[in-house]
C-alpha cells in the first residue's frame, strides 16, 4: 500500500485523529531521546575534535553510533515498544489500553519491565545505524559547508537543508532495520523467535520488498524531523557558547 493510499484509509476510517495514534507515548519520549543522543554524543565527541573545535568524519560516524546505541538502550527500546502495542491496540476489535498510563501499567502487569523491551537487538542496530549516518552525513556536510574556516557560523536554513539530506540518506539506509524492530515490538512479537529469524521470516513469506514498506510516508517525516532536530541543535549550542566562553 503506498503511502497516500495508508493516510486516506487511516483518515476514513477513524478520522483525523487515526492519524496522531501513539502520539502520547511519542511525545513523552521525545525529550529525553534527544538529551541522550546529543548528550552522548558530544560527551564522546569533544575528546575527538583538533585545536580548531574540528570532528574528521571518521570519528563523527563513531560518535554518531556510540549515540544511538546510547538513546536505544536508555529510552528508544521502552518507547517504541510502547508506541508499537498502543497503535495495535487501538487497531483490534477490542482495545485494551484505555490511555498511556493505564497502557504502560498493564503492559507491566502482564509482562514485567521486559515487556517494554522488545526488540531491543533490533533497536540497537537500527538506533546505532541511524545516528552514525545522521551525524556522519551533517559532519561531512558542515565540514564542507565551513572549508578553511572552522569558525564560520552555519546558517539555520544550510543546517536544515544538511539535516534533510541526513536524514534521506538514513531512511534509504537502514529501514529494512526499522521493519524487523517494529514486528519484534508488537502484538505478535511472539511469533519470531529473535531478530535474525524475524528478518528470514519475512523475508521467506513477504520477500524482499517487505523490508521497505512504508519507506514513502517514513522519508517525509524523517527528513522533517531531523531538520527541526538539528537546527534546535546547532542553535542551542551556539547560545551556550555565546554564554559561557571558553578560551
Amino acid at each position: 500500500m503506498e503511502g497516500g493510499d495508508c493516510v486516506k484509509l487511516t483518515v476514513q476510517d477513524h478520522g483525523l485523529r487515526g492519524l496522531y495514534r501513539g502520539l502520547s507515548s511519542l511525545l513523552y519520549g521525545s525529550i529525553p531521546k534527544s538529551a541522550v543522543r546529543f548528550g552522548t554524543f558530544e560527551l564522546l565527541s569533544n575528546p575527538m575534535r583538533d585545536a580548531n573545535g574540528r570532528l574528521d568524519n571518521t570519528r563523527s560516524l563513531l560518535c554518531g553510533l556510540g549515540a544511538g546505541v546510547a538513546e536505544a538502550v536508555l529510552v528508544v527500546c521502552p518507547m517504541e515498544t510502547i508506541k508499537v502495542k498502543f497503535i495495535h491496540d487501538q487497531c483490534s476489535l477490542q482495545p485494551r489500553y484505555r490511555g498511556f498510563f493505564h497502557g504502560v501499567s498493564e503492559i507491566i502487569r502482564a509482562e514485567g519491565i521486559r515487556g517494554t523491551y522488545q526488540g531491543l537487538t533490533a533497536t540497537v542496530l537500527k538506533q546505532g545505524s541511524n545516528q552514525a549516518i545522521r551525524f556522519y552525513i551533517m559532519n561531512l556536510l558542515r565540514n564542507w559547508y565551513k572549508g578553511d574556516d572552522p569558525r564560520r557560523e552555519m546558517h539555520p536554513l544550510a543546517t536544515a537543508a544538511f539535516g534533510a539530506t541526513a536524514g534521506a540518506v538514513s531512511v534509504f539506509g537502514n529501514t529494512p532495520l526499522d521493519v524487523v524492530k517494529t514486528r519484534m515490538q508488537g502484538l505478535e512479537a511472539h511469533r519470531y523467535r529473535n531478530t535474525v529469524d524475524c528478518a528470514f521470516q519475512i523475508l521467506r513469506n513477504e520477500g524482499l520488498q517487505a523490508f521497505y514498506k512504508g519507506t514513502v510516508p517514513r522519508l517525509g517525516r524523517v527528513c522533517l524531523d531531523v531538520a527541526i532536530v538539528f537546527v534546535i541543535y546547532e542553535e542551542v549550542v551556539k547560545t551556550l557558547n555565546n554564554f559561557w566562553k571558553t578560551e
